[in-house]
């Protein structure tokens, strides 16, 4: 094994390896989700060099350079404002999810018109519409971090892959038999797997077009699906209320989640895969130990349904939006409630951290976005305009651009 080149990665922190084995070209990560101003880089860089035999002494200097890199990064907490960039009115029927690249350069809107449109978010400009299912176009994706594909998941049952380039259809993956309402690439982007109201969830080949597995076991609808960091795990949330584990080389069940007492809305790994967070109509949120499929929590407080819920990048904070009007922060050590973010008028249906890991966005019924802040919980800021409720939100990779989604059928960009 010979090592080609060391890269860094800020949000989560860590290292990335380029090496070569056998003549093949190959990526491996070391995360720093510890990492604090205050580390000790001379003894970490140490620690880091008796576990990774490709980081010989040669490589110290620049190890150290790096991770005294992170560190300042780390220091540099976000403290953006944000002000309205452009209003773009997308489509002419309603819009049903959007997303973004990872450098937050274009994103996606589905709708009911039964297309996806691309855009670039520096001119606000559509640059391809892309056009060819039968019906609703409601899960969409890139294929983060590389940005070059698209998935759609339509009502017509079926899910298409596309070039961002060129707007071509790649493949049309056909197979369900009902309508698609949940779709993920894994993290090498080699697969795309489609959650349906058939109770089932499919792994496509992005190479051949071929279907991989089908994943079979649920009873009632699969309303979520993530995959974990590394690839080799998927979870799937269900309206049977619960949520199972599978592995995403065989496609065969790992574990089964039992423990909610109505319907999944959310559920997903945390960044090093060790622990899975699940959110339920049931009004609470339960974390789960990702090797064991064992509860070892259930995050409380709620007077409603939970609608969505996230881990920041590290995996140190969780995050509840609920139906009741407030989300709330949590620790992922201790488990104990940090702070409650009241504010909002009606029920907040998105919830996410910026990559910092230090301000929160919410979006609501109620019309607006916010920005709060992850520590103390205050609201920082209100993003206000839409006039009707906004149902989709999220930040770049930097954290210096957000995009809404309202009912109102425009997207706002606000930078």
């Amino acid at each position: 094994m010979k090592l080609k080149s060391l890269l860094l990665r800020y949000y989560p922190p860590g290292i990335m390896l380029e090496y070569e084995k056998h003549g093949e070209l190959k990526t491996k990560s070391i995360d720093l989700l510890d990492l604090g101003p205050s580390t000790d880089v001379s003894a970490l860089v140490e620690e880091i060099q008796k576990a990774e035999p490709l980081l010989t002494a040669s490589r110290t200097e620049q190890v150290k350079l790096f991770i005294q890199r992170l560190q300042e990064k780390l220091g540099q907490h976000s403290n953006h404002t944000f002000y309205l960039f452009k209003v773009l009115k997308a489509h002419i029927l309603p819009l049903t999810n959007v997303a973004l690249n990872k450098s937050g350069s274009c994103f996606i809107t589905g709708s009911y018109d039964r297309t996806c449109k691309l855009w670039d978010t520096a001119s606000g400009e559509e640059l391809n519409t892309l056009e060819g299912h039968r019906n609703v176009v409601y899960a969409i994706a890139f294929n983060n971090p590389y940005g070059d594909k698209i998935a759609t998941g339509s009502f017509d049952k079926t899910c298409k892959l596309w070039s961002v380039e060129t707007g071509k259809c790649y493949h049309t993956f056909r197979g369900h038999t009902a309508e698609i309402v949940c779709l993920s690439f894994n993290p090498q982007s080699t697969l795309v797997a489609t959650g349906s109201m058939d109770t089932t969830a499919k792994l496509w080949d992005i190479q051949n077009g071929e279907e991989v597995y089908t994943l079979r076991g649920h009873s009632a609808e699969i309303i979520s699906l993530s995959f974990n960091t590394s690839g080799d795990r998927i979870i799937t949330g269900s309206f049977d209320h619960t949520v199972v584990v599978w592995d995403a080389d065989t496609g065969r069940k790992v574990n089964i989640l039992i423990g909610h007492c109505a319907e999944i809305s959310s559920a997903l790994f945390n960044w090093d895969c060790s622990l899975i967070l699940t959110g339920s109509m049931d009004k609470t949120c339960m974390l789960w130990d990702a090797t064991n499929g064992k509860c070892v929590a259930t995050l409380t407080g709620h007077d409603d349904e939970i609608l969505d819920s996230c881990f920041d990048y590290t995996g140190k904070l969780i995050a509840t939006a609920s139906a009741d009007g407030t989300a709330r922060i949590f620790s992922a050590a201790t488990r104990k409630c940090i702070a409650k973010l009241e504010g909002h008028e009606g029920e907040i249906s998105k919830i996410s951290f910026n990559p910092q890991g230090n301000r929160l966005l919410t979006g609501s019924s109620d019309k607006t976005a916010r920005i709060w802040d992850a520590q103390t919980g205050q609201c920082l800021q209100v993003l206000e305009g839409h006039t009707d409720e906004i149902f989709s939100c999220a930040f770049n990779y930097k954290g210096n651009i957000v995009i809404t989604g309202s009912k109102d059928n425009t997207c706002r960009i606000w930078c």
